[in-house]
């Protein structure tokens, strides 16, 4: 695959196994067993994917996340022991853009990996069409995967990025939640549609003036969301 993740665990043996796993795929692996261990090699090093769990010694998976998203938007991978839906959602919600539920199959952890790398792979080649969007203040560098509103940058997560993208692009054209899920979390995707409606809200308190009364991305109610050319 020529990729390389940064695995982090404070399970020495989970993280042992998963490493050994990926790098069978000729994935290069780099392992951290703490929050703030792994928060260093995020920002001293470019991955292709991070697998991060949530409950880790001196920072949490979600404040590390939270953190890594300030800087970059590697596609995040939250690990996590319990199968409440609140765990996943507050992942969603501090940028991550998957989770798998412990324990797991580490062939499914190597599929949503495989999954994420090839709708990245696959978008940069779509990408060549079109390397800028704009409407109004907004401004979507498509190439380097930034958005800017009134020549501000924006951070937002890559799954927040790819949303946005999608719908600029096809202005006024109404996507049901189901359809979003699928086309930018790909039809294997284990998730629900309350995915799209957190990245949505998330998307819209970036870059929104007034998130209740949307410029940008717009509800149509019982249907779905679109985007709204600007003046």
């Amino acid at each position: 695959m020529g990729k390389r993740a940064l695995v982090v665990d404070d399970e020495k043996l989970i993280v042992k196994g998963i490493r050994f796993s990926l790098e069978q795929d000729g994935m290069e692996v780099d392992c951290a067993y703490d929050g703030e261990e792994a928060l260093e090699y995020a920002k001293n090093n470019k991955y292709d994917i991070v697998l991060l769990d949530i409950m880790l010694p001196k920072l949490t998976g979600f404040e590390v996340c939270q953190q890594i998203r300030e800087f970059s938007n590697v596609p995040i991978i939250m690990l996590t022991a319990k199968g409440d839906d609140m765990d996943k959602i507050l992942g969603l919600e501090y940028g991550a853009d998957d989770y798998i539920t412990k324990p797991f199959n580490i062939l499914e952890v190597k599929a949503r990996i495989k999954a994420i790398m090839r709708r990245s792979d696959a978008k940069g080649n779509a990408r060549e069409t079109a390397s800028v969007l704009e409407s109004g203040s907004m401004r979507l560098d498509c190439d380097g995967r930034r958005a800017y509103i009134a020549g501000k940058e924006i951070g937002l997560t890559a799954k927040e990025f790819e949303v946005l993208e999608l719908l600029m692009r096809n202005p006024n054209k109404v996507y049901g939640r189901e359809n979003l899920l699928k086309l930018v979390w790909g039809s294997d995707y284990p998730g629900d549609v309350r995915t799209v409606d957190v990245h949505i809200r998330r998307l819209r308190e970036k870059i929104e003036d007034n998130p209740s009364e949307p410029k940008f991305v717009h509800t149509k109610w019982g249907v779905g969301y679109y985007f709204l050319n600007a003046e």
